[in-house]
């Protein structure tokens, strides 16, 4: 797995919590670095932060998937957007979860996402009201 997250602090907490049961190989900073970093890795999964610098979690998820189509993608966020996670579909991502979710929900966005089955964040579903 490549974990991309820009916020040091985060990112570790993240790591933590996804090195109980996957193998992170890699933990980038920006959009960019992910791509050459998945390109160069190819990792079963990819945990991506929407709001990164250089290239945002969604553009680089759509790059990933147009490069290698069945690249697995779940993104992380601070924002309980509805819309941007149907972004983040749109371009590929199989999974959406809220930061503050993430204790709760980020293992098994990724377990579905090896299964190459969808996961949304409870507190941002597609086509929730």
């Amino acid at each position: 797995m490549v974990l991309a997250e820009d916020h040091g602090r985060v990112a570790e907490q993240l790591r933590k919590l996804l090195v109980s049961e996957f193998d992170v190989v890699a933990t980038v900073a920006d959009g960019l670095a992910l791509v050459r970093t998945e390109d160069a890795a190819r990792p079963d999964v990819v945990v991506a932060d929407i709001m990164m610098p250089g290239l945002d979690g969604i553009s680089a998820t759509a790059a990933l998937v147009a490069r290698r189509p069945g690249t697995r993608v779940v993104l992380i966020t601070a924002q309980d957007d509805p819309e941007m996670a149907e972004r983040g579909y749109a371009a590929g991502a199989l999974g959406y979860v809220a930061k503050h979710r993430a204790g709760a929900e980020l293992v098994a966005a990724v377990r579905a996402a090896v299964r190459g089955e969808r996961h949304g964040s409870s507190d941002a579903r597609p086509g929730r009201s």
